[in-house]
């Protein structure tokens, strides 16, 4: 008996890997069994061998975006012992992703669907409340942390949205570059000061190389 070729061994993460691909370019509706054995060079009997339907390929892949997007997101950053720092590492990353900001950007359109809405829903809200809690950690009140968590997130959005509907119209290049710190200076607030002759200054801050 032939042995399968190495192609058809893919795991169930690859083929999850495959699906938000094919979300973050076409949306929901291009997650689709056969395009995808096609794209991947396999046949239909491996997808079957990890899933019994396109729902649970779905389902796979929203796990999947949900635990990097956004679980092991937030655990990249949080020994990091400086707020502010957790805070423009975590704008770095969502601004130097354009992969990852169609792909939110697929699935909140999809969001009438049930288990993607979940999913948008409770992802936001976990970033929501990291953002929060840097906030109230650079001495905000507990009001003043989810305005401007509130805040920063809605810029994420509207980042992602002008990218994908006008890229000719998106800095790239030493522009971002500027358009970086002034994000950094509009959704930032100046650093709670350890003593007064620290009042007013800002960190040093290491700007992205896009």
């Amino acid at each position: 008996m032939r042995e399968p070729s190495p192609k058809q061994n893919l795991s169930a993460e690859q083929w999850a890997e495959a699906a938000l691909d094919a979300m973050a370019s076409g949306g929901l509706e291009a997650v689709s069994v056969e395009p995808l054995a096609r794209r991947l060079g396999v046949t239909k009997g491996s997808f079957y061998w990890h899933f019994a339907n396109r729902d649970a390929l779905v389902q796979a892949a929203l796990e999947l975006w949900e635990r990097r997007e956004t679980t092991d997101a937030i655990a990249r950053v949080r020994d990091e012992p400086d707020p502010f720092e957790r805070i423009v590492t975590l704008f770095k990353r969502a601004n130097t992703s354009h992969r990852s900001g169609r792909l939110y950007l697929a699935l909140a359109a999809a969001s009438d669907h049930p288990s993607v809405g979940e999913v948008v829903r409770r992802v936001s809200a976990q970033r929501l409340d990291y953002l929060r809690q840097s906030y109230q950690a650079l001495g905000m009140n507990a009001h003043d942390a989810r305005l401007w968590s509130t805040f920063a997130y809605a810029t994420f959005i509207g980042n992602q949205q002008v990218h994908r509907d006008a890229p000719e119209q998106f800095p790239s290049g030493a522009e971002f570059r500027d358009y970086f710190k002034l994000m950094l200076r509009s959704l930032i607030p100046r650093a709670m000061p350890a003593d007064e002759s620290n009042a007013g200054q800002l960190h040093a801050v290491h700007l992205p190389k896009t």
